[in-house]
């Protein structure tokens, strides 16, 4: 069962021949002058914090069609889990539920964002990414031109957020 509406397996490895930039860009984060540093591939550098504030000077910070993706995606999550906990930690927004942990994040890419569930192996159905490594962890890559189905998306927030979550 493929998670996408409109995709075929994808590989997340950079085309043969292309090198990944190890430059910083700068770009606004939507406060008059504040410059944020996007990383390689293009992931925001947002100082550790708890709360929107973070979470929201990542999101707005994300390059190009990535920003509207991490707009929908903190949309599904407010949505799902009401009263849902918030925060950036290693440069990437956490969601969790007080008392319980972080359930779900997601992170930038050059070519995708990975939205990572903490207790991936618990969901049904069992999204898809996943590595002998990653424990109870597995995520999801989402492409520019991926149709998402808001409709897994959501019950896989649900689920996620039902059990007990990650705390580092």
């Amino acid at each position: 069962m493929n998670w996408l509406t409109c995709s075929s397996v994808k590989l997340n490895m950079p085309p043969k021949g292309s090198k990944t930039s190890k430059t910083h860009a700068k770009v606004n984060a939507g406060r008059k002058g504040e410059q944020v540093v996007l990383l390689s591939g293009g992931n925001p550098q947002i100082a550790k914090g708890d709360g929107e504030g973070p979470v929201q000077a990542y999101i707005a910070a994300m390059p190009g069609w990535k920003r509207d993706l991490g707009q929908r995606l903190d949309a599904l999550i407010v949505q799902n889990v009401p009263g849902v906990q918030k925060g950036v930690r290693w440069n990437s927004p956490f969601y969790g539920v007080e008392g319980q942990g972080w359930f779900v994040s997601f992170h930038v890419f050059t070519r995708y964002v990975k939205v990572t569930f903490f207790q991936g192996t618990s969901l049904r159905p069992v999204p898809p990414g996943g590595t002998p490594k990653s424990k109870d962890a597995r995520w999801i890559d989402i492409y520019e031109d991926d149709q998402l189905n808001e409709a897994q998306l959501s019950k896989w927030i649900k689920q996620a957020a039902a059990l007990p979550g990650w705390t580092p």
